[in-house]
């Protein structure tokens, strides 16, 4: 299969495209940069230049492929609704060039449903973009969505555990919300990788996916790990310290957000080998990464 995939040089997309060369598709990955192209070809990729907001570059991409993945995002905080408009924008110019022709259109979307069943909370962040890949079914589009929860870790996270480090040690205490029960789902990039794979080849038009692997882990786990490789006390925040003490990542580092995979296991045969947060987590690479 000739696979479009976006966001082919990232932290997710570095894992998503050699899964597929291994499995023996071919893959064109979307690259603004020289960089980025440079890292696709290295990998074994074609390369195709465009980006996100040049939605002629993604029609022409999709059309010329058997089916597309979609993982590139603009992770711009501070301009958000802008990136969520380019976002929605990207998914109507992909699915338009695959309308009528029954082939597989997989994106990535966050996590805050419980379990696949579950639809997103009525204005969350990419409930629009699901809608939208959802409503191409009817159009003859084989889609799919692999949700991701907060943290997909690995060798190269750049994520919200990076910034608990980095927060830790600028702050000389890891700290969690209240009694650091509240809990984070989590999946390794390489496991989620597979999963996108199988989402490509073989989910039903309209099917959601959970990539979890760890259905709940406590936050106050994850602030004693930190706390013990930085050497620095571990501590608790109330929910009134938390903003100022964590940033943006406070609210998000309250949330009690655990999930399931269980039916997407069961139904794709989908089984994480790679190691859980915790054991990844106390890794050298992540502390390496933040010195």
């Amino acid at each position: 299969m000739r696979v479009f995939v976006t966001g082919a040089s990232g932290f997710i997309g570095s894992a998503v495209v050699p899964e597929l060369l291994g499995a023996g598709h071919q893959v064109v990955g979307l690259a603004r940069s020289d960089a980025a192209a440079q890292a696709l070809a290295a990998a074994g990729a074609e390369v195709h230049r465009g980006s996100l907001d040049d939605l002629d570059s993604l029609r022409a991409g999709a059309a010329k492929s058997d089916g597309v993945i979609h993982l590139a995002f603009v992770h711009d905080f501070s301009q958000y609704e802008a990136a969520l408009r380019t976002d929605t924008l990207a998914i109507e110019s992909l699915g338009t060039a695959l309308e009528g022709s029954d082939r597989p259109f997989v994106i990535a979307s966050g996590m805050l449903g419980t379990t696949e069943t579950d639809s997103p909370r009525a204005n969350s962040p990419r409930s629009r973009s699901e809608e939208m890949v959802l409503a191409l079914a009817a159009r003859r589009v084989r889609t799919s969505i692999v949700r991701l929860p907060p943290t997909v870790h690995g060798k190269g996270d750049h994520g919200f555990v990076p910034r608990l480090i980095a927060i830790a040690r600028a702050k000389g205490v890891a700290a969690y919300v209240g009694d650091g029960a509240n809990r984070w789902p989590a999946v390794h990039r390489l496991d989620a990788a597979r999963l996108f794979q199988l989402a490509l080849e073989r989910a039903p038009a309209g099917t959601r996916l959970h990539a979890v692997a760890d259905e709940g882990v406590p936050t106050r786990d994850i602030a004693s790990v930190i706390a013990r490789r930085l050497g620095v006390p571990v501590v608790s925040k109330s929910s009134e310290e938390a903003n100022e003490h964590f940033g943006f990542l406070g609210r998000i580092f309250s949330l009690d957000v655990p999930a399931s995979a269980e039916r997407t296991r069961e139904q794709f045969g989908w089984r994480p080998v790679e190691p859980g947060l915790i054991a990844d987590l106390d890794d050298e690479h992540y502390f390496a990464a933040a010195t």
